[in-house]
């Protein structure tokens, strides 16, 4: 008996770094895993976040290019409008299908960021469409869409983790459309 008891601390010890061996790699398989759904649910995200956008926007140039046509804007690419409601008709499904899944991938932030971009859009939309009264100049609701694209690239970028600053475009956007040269033919040279 005396012998059990005196391998008893050496055994107790096989025991104990056996069961902390375990816990170790336990926990670092469940870290790996939690890491690898991490990666995996950012790049649905990303994937979703892109779709919706593309969408969105090509619904804005659509509508932009009706409006353009008719206010008799032949230097920014006018789109009949009999022409350009199957075109909004088709992307009109398939950003109710993108906003879909950016609800169920979506963080808060982004999606509410997201909202405000399609109520902007809608904007446009229904005016191209000449659905509705609108007064707000048009100049006013196009900047508003770019704006709200910023508010949510900005979002989606801080919820997805993407660094380098910001890549707003609406200041941009809305001095080109204010600057002379928009409304002037292009030289034959350039």
């Amino acid at each position: 008996m005396d012998a059990f008891v005196s391998q008893l601390p050496a055994l107790l010890g096989v025991v104990v770094g056996a069961l902390g061996t375990g816990l170790v790699a336990f926990l670092s398989t469940r870290s790996q895993w939690k890491r690898g759904q991490s990666v995996r649910w950012d790049e649905r995200r990303l994937e979703a976040y892109g779709e919706f956008a593309q969408v969105l926007k090509e619904i804005q140039a659509i509508s932009l290019r009706v409006l353009a046509a008719a206010d008799g804007d032949k230097y920014r690419s006018g789109l009949d409008k009999a022409a350009a409601l199957p075109r909004l008709a088709d992307a009109d499904i398939r950003h109710t299908l993108a906003w879909e899944r950016l609800l169920l991938l979506g963080d808060a932030a982004t999606v509410a960021a997201a909202q405000d971009w399609r109520e902007a859009v809608w904007q446009l939309e229904h005016r191209a469409r000449e659905v509705g009264e609108t007064t707000e100049p048009l100049t006013d609701v196009y900047q508003q869409a770019n704006a709200c694209r910023d508010r949510f690239y900005d979002a989606a970028r801080r919820g997805l983790g993407v660094s380098g600053g910001s890549v707003a475009q609406s200041d941009r956007l809305q001095q080109r459309l204010a600057s002379p040269e928009n409304h002037q033919p292009a030289s034959s040279g350039s």
